[in-house]
């Protein structure tokens, strides 16, 4: 692998001259301020977009908007800290606007646990990141590899854009989704990505959808309930690697999971082999807010049996980008894997595909 940074964005911010803003507020904002509290790193101002600001209070000072921080720093001397996500390509258009007008950067924070992707975390899992690297099964997969760790480190969107691949490639060339019968969905949320996958595979038949967070197990439900064909059996539970209860927060959104901040519910826990009871599926989809880990494992005899293709989330946590390739691989090393990202700001819809 040939990738030997030697420095990242804290240690960037950390000796910079300039005045540095957040763009921004809520919960990305308040994990980016930690950090830059732990390393002495100063905020001087909040902004939101033009148009966006009502009068808002952030940590005891006043929104401005983009125009107003311009105005007050002038754009050569600000840095900016991107601080919320987004996918949708009017908001993309805006970072990059941003981008070109200020020195821009989206920090690294993981969505579950605490560990930081630093450079010190880097170098100390160094190994493990390269023999994820000589695992990849095409150049494409180590290309985007390689730019989403610059992109961890550094911060810089640009990496990002280098790293974008097409939905149509995944479902089509690398899934082979028109062969696709039946299927789970792991963190079914809604029913959207049972919609996305009917787009593609014409004869999909069935689909096991596991999703704990109750007002999204309603709507996917609902959404089950209008369909005849595929057939949707909706399960109210968490995936995970035994059967057991969980402590879950009950947020009703889209980021809902064990590991997630707010208020607690207890819900069930089951593995996948159990909902199956020995069903072949031929794709299983993995997005559980952090849990993709404790997941695999619940579903280790279905893959072991059946060798579906799979599809794993890999950007909840700091360590999932070594971890859960290292982990299926060693559940059966005959897998190829693939890896590759939707567009997103930061680096989420980072997918591990194997086959």
């Amino acid at each position: 692998m040939n990738f030997c940074p030697t420095t990242d964005l804290w240690q960037t911010l950390a000796r910079t001259d300039k005045t540095v803003v957040m763009y921004g507020m809520g919960n990305g904002a308040d994990k980016i301020l930690k950090i830059c509290e732990r390393k002495g790193i100063a905020i001087a101002d909040f902004f939101a977009s033009d148009g966006f600001v009502r009068g808002h209070s952030f940590h005891g000072k006043t929104v401005l908007s983009y125009s107003a921080v311009k105005e007050k720093y002038g754009a050569e001397n600000l840095i900016v800290l991107l601080s919320f996500a987004s996918s949708l390509p009017e908001v993309l258009a805006l970072f990059d606007r941003v981008d070109e007008e200020c020195e821009l950067y989206a920090p690294d924070v993981p969505v579950c646990g605490d560990t930081l992707f630093d450079l010190e975390f880097f170098e100390t899992n160094r190994e493990k990141f390269e023999q994820v690297y000589e695992l990849l099964a095409d150049e494409e997969s180590r290309r985007i590899y390689q730019k989403v760790l610059a992109y961890k480190l550094s911060g810089k969107i640009a990496y990002l854009k280098e790293a974008e691949s097409s939905k149509d490639e995944v479902y089509t060339c690398l899934l082979k989704a028109d062969t696709i019968r039946t299927a789970a969905d792991l963190g079914a949320y809604n029913g959207d990505t049972v919609r996305e996958l009917a787009t593609y595979a014409p004869h999909l038949s069935k689909v096991y959808a596991m999703e704990p967070d109750r007002r999204n197990f309603r709507k996917l439900s609902d959404f089950a309930a209008t369909l005849t064909v595929p057939k949707i059996l909706a399960h109210h539970a968490a995936a995970w690697s035994e059967q057991t209860t969980l402590s879950f927060a009950d947020s009703g959104n889209r980021n809902a999971g064990a590991f997630a901040k707010g208020r607690q519910i207890e819900v069930a826990a089951l593995p996948l082999d159990t909902v199956l009871g020995g069903d072949a599926v031929d794709y299983i989809k993995y997005d559980v807010e952090g849990a993709e880990k404790e997941a695999l494992m619940g579903s280790k005899e279905t893959v072991l049996n059946h060798h579906p293709r799979l599809l794993v989330s890999i950007y909840h946590r700091s360590e999932d980008l070594f971890a859960l390739p290292l982990l299926l691989h060693s559940i059966d090393p005959t897998y190829r894997l693939y890896l590759r990202r939707y567009p997103y700001v930061p680096a989420w819809d980072l997918n591990l595909i194997g086959i």
